[in-house]
């Protein structure tokens, strides 16, 4: 019974975390409403036994991608308005992407509820110490490539976010 208390408040957090970040024009709320929403649902996620999971929603959604977006969020400038060519295209792709998410959208809900009569795949899961001892032994080095694309990534994500200084 408690767990389903905490369930609908987390649930109810993360749609209102979610609702609030599209209404919100500030970027950065935007970007807080969003880290909210991330750690609503690793609550969920550990409610549903999935530590794994809770764990690398925490810590990857709304740790580290939180600070990637927080950096684009400062180093772009809102004031400055799109090119009239940027607005037009995206008049047009806006509502395109649009349907097609809606068409995903209605093409999952409808999976749903065809197999909504079988049971749930039951089985072991997987423990988070057997995931972090394959990452770092069998998947050592795609790990490592991995980290050193990162790090080229955010390399180049401050180089070309340095404002240039004019010579005097």
């Amino acid at each position: 019974m408690a767990a389903d208390i905490v369930f609908w408040i987390l649930a109810v957090v993360s749609a209102g975390a979610a609702a609030a970040m599209i209404i919100s024009r500030n970027p950065g709320h935007n970007a807080l409403f969003l880290v909210l929403c991330f750690s609503a649902l690793g609550g969920i996620f550990g409610l549903l036994d999935a530590p794994f999971a809770a764990a690398v929603q925490i810590l990857v959604y709304a740790g580290a991608i939180m600070v990637l977006f927080i950096f684009v969020v400062m180093m772009v400038d809102p004031r400055t308005p799109a090119p009239p060519e940027r607005r037009k295209r995206a008049k047009i792709l806006g509502p395109a992407i649009g349907l097609v998410l809606l068409f995903e959208l209605g093409t999952a809900a409808w999976g749903i509820l065809a197999n909504s009569n079988r049971s749930p795949a039951s089985g072991p899961g997987v423990a988070p110490a057997d995931v972090g001892r394959r990452l770092f032994t069998e998947f050592a080095y795609p790990f490592e490539i991995t980290s050193v694309l990162i790090l080229a990534a955010l390399v180049g994500a401050v180089v070309l976010g340095k404002k240039e200084e004019p010579e005097s």
